[in-house]
């Protein structure tokens, strides 16, 4: 997470400028394809709130104009199936400024247990800022996944029994996010 597509000098949370809050991901585009991320990015969240300007807007930042134009081309189909004008910006990124460290896997750092099992691992927070293994495990505190999908990667992420056990209870309750 971090703060990105504003002129304002180092911005931070409580000072966030013309910057709106974003993530940034790197991926490898023999595996995932940018359009697929696209696919995600539409899927995942409302794309008329927050208007066009403000911290939460509706933002596509892209490195490369092969990028812009798959994104422009997104956001007409879009627009097309919802029968919808968006307030999605979609412009190059300039800068990405990483937001501060309370503010990196929110989920994960909310939840002791995991948040523990993680530390265990990655002693300086920084290093969890950029572990696959943290983010995946923040998006399962978050209330993502399921099971089936948790058991694939369960030896990746690096639990003990005791943290497997508490995250696949967490995962087998009534009521959790698909």
């Amino acid at each position: 997470m971090g703060y990105a597509g504003g002129t304002t000098g180092d911005p931070t949370y409580d000072n966030i400028g013309d910057h709106a809050e974003t993530i940034q991901i790197d991926f490898d585009p023999s595996v995932l394809s940018y359009g697929d991320l696209l696919k995600v990015f539409w899927s995942a969240h409302n794309p008329v709130y927050g208007g066009a300007y403000g911290q939460y807007r509706s933002m596509i930042l892209y490195h490369s104009e092969d990028q812009r134009r798959q994104a422009e081309a997104s956001l007409a189909e879009e627009e097309g199936i919802r029968g919808a004008r968006f307030t999605t910006v979609i412009a190059p990124l300039r800068e990405f400024t990483p937001a501060e460290l309370y503010h990196q896997k929110y989920y994960l750092q909310s939840d002791r247990v995991l948040l523990k099992e993680i530390l265990a691992r990655y002693p300086d927070r920084q290093a969890i800022v950029d572990s696959t293994a943290a983010a995946r495990l923040n998006g399962y505190a978050a209330g993502y996944g399921d099971l089936e999908s948790w058991e694939k990667e369960l030896d990746r992420l690096g639990l003990t029994e005791e943290g497997a056990a508490y995250l696949i209870k967490g995962l087998k309750e009534p009521g959790r996010k698909p």
